[in-house]
């Protein structure tokens, strides 16, 4: 049997899906990368990152224990649902030090794990078995497993798998994943594809940080905004797609706006908000506690186009793609609705598709 640790297969970027009849087409879903390794009585969850996440999912140990073949090495998901969709936010909740605080969270936003690979099955190395095999023996395999594990959908049909990529959407998937039928499994390697959502906005600047070489030396990046019905300017995310050359230039074209810049700055007072209400600039990082958020204002008067693929909440999920300077844009026109919205899509039904 495989043991751990092993590199999950990785996927590349894509304009569009891959045509013809050697392809099966499956749901992206936005959760954790989890490989389980389960061995008897012996669970072991292994991030993409080759880390240890059992103590951060302690609720998804009983139910693998109960409903995945006692010798098997899965590759999935873990992925949390709430009332609107995939809640990554929930799952970034997770990384906590307490191991109170995470047993809380799992009674109140307890996790899934979505399979959408076969490893290992008892005594047998399934790594060079090509992928339509590993999916068939994956479907027998969890054909009565009950939820919180799930399989996940898959179709070998291209229209079906386009209508998932603007269906599905709004229940928070990333976007649709494509992979040859006769492919064997390739720890490390990116050979599968992936198609994600991606589109524009127009956004104020309202500040930036500085490189990590330190103050003075490079724009870092750059933080944007949006308005709400109300006028309020929220921040929703970052910029930082810049060459170096760039970075540099960006000081001395940026200078000027950080001329009183905090005089009627409307994130002036961010310094003492709720972190709960709203992510701030000057917030602390989840993942590395000691990195250095700090920011510096400027007078929101400058907008930008950037691309991004889709929002968590009311922020951009990743980091965003500069496109250019709108000097065309009022600021006070960067407003959330002229986001392209998708409808939330039942997630019991995402869940209950049947293999095509």
């Amino acid at each position: 049997m495989i043991r751990p640790p092993v590199e999950p297969m990785l996927a590349k970027l894509a304009e569009d899906l891959p045509g013809g009849d050697g392809f099966l087409y499956e749901p992206k879903w936005d959760g954790f990368r989890c490989l389980v390794f389960r061995d008897g009585k012996e669970i072991f969850l292994q991030s993409r990152e080759l880390k240890p996440l059992d103590r951060y999912f302690p609720e998804l140990l009983e139910p693998l224990a109960r409903e995945i073949p006692e010798r098997c090495v899965l590759d999935g998901e873990i992925v949390i649902a709430g009332p609107d969709g995939l809640e990554f936010e929930a799952l970034l909740l997770r990384i906590h030090p307490a191991a109170s605080r995470v047993k809380l969270l799992a009674s109140q936003t307890p996790a899934s794990y979505v399979a959408f690979d076969l490893l290992s099955l008892d005594d047998q190395d399934l790594l060079d078995h090509p992928f339509a095999e590993r999916r068939e023996k994956l479907e027998r395999a969890l054909s009565k497993a009950k939820p919180p594990i799930r399989l996940t959908p898959a179709t070998r049909d291209l229209a079906v798998a386009r209508d998932w990529f603007s269906r599905f959407e709004g229940a928070g998937l990333d976007g649709v994943v494509a992979k040859r039928l006769e492919s064997h499994y390739l720890p490390g390697k990116r050979e599968m594809v992936k198609v994600k959502h991606a589109r524009t906005a127009d956004c104020v600047v309202g500040g930036f940080r500085w490189h990590k070489n330190g103050p003075g030396t490079m724009i870092g990046s750059l933080l944007l905004g949006l308005f709400d019905d109300e006028g309020t300017l929220h921040h929703v995310g970052i910029t930082s797609s810049f060459t170096t050359a760039r970075r540099k230039e960006l000081v001395q074209e940026l200078a000027s706006l950080r001329e009183r810049a905090f005089d009627d700055h409307p994130w002036k007072e961010w310094g003492g908000a709720d972190e709960k209400e709203q992510r701030m600039p000057g917030a602390t990082s989840r993942w590395n506690r000691g990195k250095d958020l700090s920011w510096e204002p400027l007078r929101p008067e400058r907008v930008c186009e950037v691309a991004y693929d889709h929002l968590q909440g009311d922020r951009f999920r990743h980091a965003t793609h500069f496109l250019r300077w709108r000097p065309d844009k009022d600021p006070r026109s960067c407003r959330y609705d002229q986001l392209e919205e998708t409808p939330a899509y039942e997630l019991a039904r995402i869940f209950g598709a049947s293999a095509g």
